[in-house]
């Protein structure tokens, strides 16, 4: 028997790609419908629908309502085939806490629940995921969200002192062989989630900047559509930006009762004139609301009009931390794949 070559085995993987994204979008579809969104033949949809429909990650609905001719077969993405579990971990006031999210393939949360820690270690969040897996054996992916720097699979610099320097990625995908693991830092699943909601279908430049109370600020970057990491997944540590200040004077300051305004300019200032967003949205415990015409003129007094984003102060931003979350999670399901034009 001839074995099917790699390039085969690809192509496979990129049409059933094709079909299951076609159907998760339009909601339903046939086969004739679905070959003229992904440019597959007829054929070529039937086949794997067929599969699909057997493995059950899609359903058959029946036939479609006839307009004269011989009615088509409906089909439906069965969003409940598998599930996702999203964990976001936060260290603020003194206080530790994971909170949960089980979502199907849509993205649409299933249940939610928020515990709080005296201390998170690896095994805190493995003896939850395995409480929710018992009862959910059809977990596919589950999605970790830290407040720290995340190197592959290794932690490093991070909010919450036992996760700092453990290869959590290691440790989960050892415990749980069978599904796909997702660890990312939490700035730039804040970013994702307020990029979709803000700046949805657009290529641009985007930043978020965080000043929360007790604990130093960062940032996250999407440079033309793209999350920005860096080489070494140091982006967005602005804490290290040339304040005129230590970091130990620096973070004495974020915990007094004075808001931080110039430090925010300073952090502004070098974002614009190195990213060149279009849009900054500033968060945390220590940016209020009235701030922002402050924020603004400090900034218009160092970069030129033409040059100047559109400033944004969200003071909750749990909503998109989450929405990053449970998104990049069950990307992580795609079969992933980009065609580059050559110049």
């Amino acid at each position: 028997m001839v074995q099917p070559s790699h390039n085969t085995q690809l192509v496979k993987k990129i049409n059933v790609e094709l079909v299951k994204h076609a159907l998760r979008t339009s909601g339903t579809g046939t086969k004739a419908s679905l070959a003229g969104q992904t440019r597959l033949s007829v054929a070529t949809c039937g086949t794997i629908l067929n599969e699909l429909v057997r493995t059950g990650e899609i359903l058959e609905l029946g036939w479609e309502e006839s307009s004269g001719g011989r009615p088509a077969r409906l089909y439906q993405f069965n969003a409940d085939y598998s599930y996702i579990i999203c964990m976001i971990v936060r260290s603020e006031g003194g206080q530790q806490s994971i909170t949960y999210a089980l979502a199907n393939l849509n993205g649409e949360i299933i249940e939610e629940a928020v515990r709080e820690f005296h201390e998170i270690t690896p095994s805190t969040l493995a003896d939850w995921l395995d409480e929710i897996i018992t009862l959910h054996l059809n977990v596919q992916a589950i999605g970790i969200g830290i407040p720290g720097v995340v190197q592959h699979d290794r932690i490093g610099i991070c909010d919450v002192p036992a996760l700092a320097d453990q290869p959590l990625g290691l440790f989960l995908q050892e415990r749980y062989e069978e599904v796909e693991i997702v660890i990312e830092n939490d700035m730039n699943l804040t970013v994702y989630g307020l990029y979709q909601k803000l700046l949805l279908d657009e290529e641009s430049h985007f930043a978020v900047l965080t000043f929360p109370k007790n604990h130093f600020p960062g940032a996250g970057f999407m440079v033309n559509g793209r999350l920005l990491n860096g080489s070494s997944f140091f982006s967005g540590e602005v804490s290290y930006l040339p304040y005129g200040m230590t970091r130990e004077e620096q973070l004495r300051l974020l915990q007094g009762t004075g808001a931080p305004t110039m430090l925010v300019i300073h952090a502004l200032v070098s974002i614009i004139s190195i990213i060149n967003p279009a849009m900054i949205v500033i968060t945390g415990d220590n940016i209020a609301p009235e701030m922002l015409e402050d924020l603004r003129s400090g900034c218009r007094e160092i970069i030129p009009q033409g040059h100047m984003p559109e400033l944004i102060i969200q003071q909750d931003t749990r909503q998109e931390f989450m929405s990053g979350l449970i998104t990049t999670t069950t990307d992580s399901l795609n079969y992933r794949f980009h065609l580059v034009k050559r110049k």
